[in-house]
């Protein structure tokens, strides 16, 4: 039988032996560094339309690792910056660059070329202040569609429907977030504050003892009450389109991300849907450990909880 990856894997966990495990990875880190320097940086059409890992993830495997950028293949670096700053634009691309890492003077120079060096210095050194005054400028007085968050770790921007994360201790920037795993509950409550600001900001939002990110959603009685007592043929309004056809579905397809979903009745006969987030979502891989919560299963999530406030509250609210 062949060795398989799983195989592999096996006797890096089970071998008792530390020199053995240290010469199977050496010759991984070899490999790695030939593919890498050799083979795919050398040739640079190679490199460019085809790059011999699948979007360039070894990159990230050298950037979230601290290595330095005279420690990466920098022509590939230098490409795979120019396909973050094409896709930021709008422009051609042969792939596009969800889940990308850049150091993060990079990504300042492709988001927000011009200030780039002040903004560099202003992040490294936590000057929020200043840094903040440039964002607001750019918002404000040059007509550029952003929003930002700042959370201990974190300082989180939303371009039109597209998440970037610079991670302030590491000094690393995730661009275009998609698959990645949300690493705790500090980044997950400021995205969900971040688009709670933008979006529904009379949604409640609190962190529950530390486990919970948990959101709070109403539907007025005055609503609620206009909904059909039992489905008709036609389900002439909205509500009753909504209600009796799609919330149920929408509710079960998020209990797969929730870790609870509460439908309760306050003192004034509003319906409040309670959300309960953590980092982890209720399925399970093949090894039975949780599957994590990624930033796209979120964002399913907040399109729901809009979806209740824009169509259903804000127009109680009017």
């Amino acid at each position: 039988m062949p060795l398989t990856p799983d195989k592999i894997l096996k006797f890096l966990d089970n071998e008792s032996e530390t020199k053995f495990k240290s010469e199977l990875l050496d010759l991984l880190r070899k490999r790695i560094d030939k593919l890498c320097f050799d083979e795919c940086e050398k040739d640079r059409i190679l490199c460019t339309l085809t790059p011999l890992c699948s979007r360039r993830f070894l990159l990230k495997l050298r950037i979230k690792n601290d290595l330095k950028l005279d420690e990466l293949p920098k022509f590939c670096y230098s490409v795979h910056k120019g396909v973050i700053e094409r896709f930021f634009r709008n422009k051609t691309i042969v792939y596009r660059p969800y889940d990308a890492y850049l150091y993060l003077i990079d990504f300042l120079d492709v988001f927000f070329h011009g200030d780039y060096r002040k903004l560099n210095k202003f992040l490294s050194f936590k000057n929020w202040d200043e840094a903040f005054k440039i964002f607001d400028d750019r918002i404000h007085n040059r007509n550029e569609k952003f929003d930002y968050l700042l959370t201990e770790n974190y300082l989180v921007f939303k371009f039109e429907d597209r998440i970037h994360v610079i991670f302030l201790n590491e000094i690393y920037v995730l661009c275009n977030a998609n698959r990645e795993k949300i690493p705790d509950l500090e980044l997950l409550e400021g995205i969900c504050k971040l688009y709670s600001g933008i979006n529904f900001p009379e949604v409640k939002l609190r962190q529950r003892q530390s486990k919970h990110v948990e959101i709070t959603v109403k539907v007025p009685y005055d609503v609620l009450n206009e909904i059909s007592t039992e489905p008709s043929i036609k389900n002439d309004s909205k509500a009753d389109q909504y209600f009796w056809n799609t919330f149920w579905e929408d509710l079960n397809a998020l209990t797969q991300y929730c870790d609870e979903i509460h439908l309760q009745m306050d003192k004034n006969q509003n319906l409040e849907i309670i959300l309960y987030l953590r980092t982890e979502t209720s399925n399970y891989d093949e090894e039975e450990n949780p599957v994590p919560l990624r930033f796209r299963d979120l964002g399913l999530i907040l399109n729901f909880i809009n979806r209740i406030y824009q169509d259903y509250y804000i127009i109680y609210l009017d």
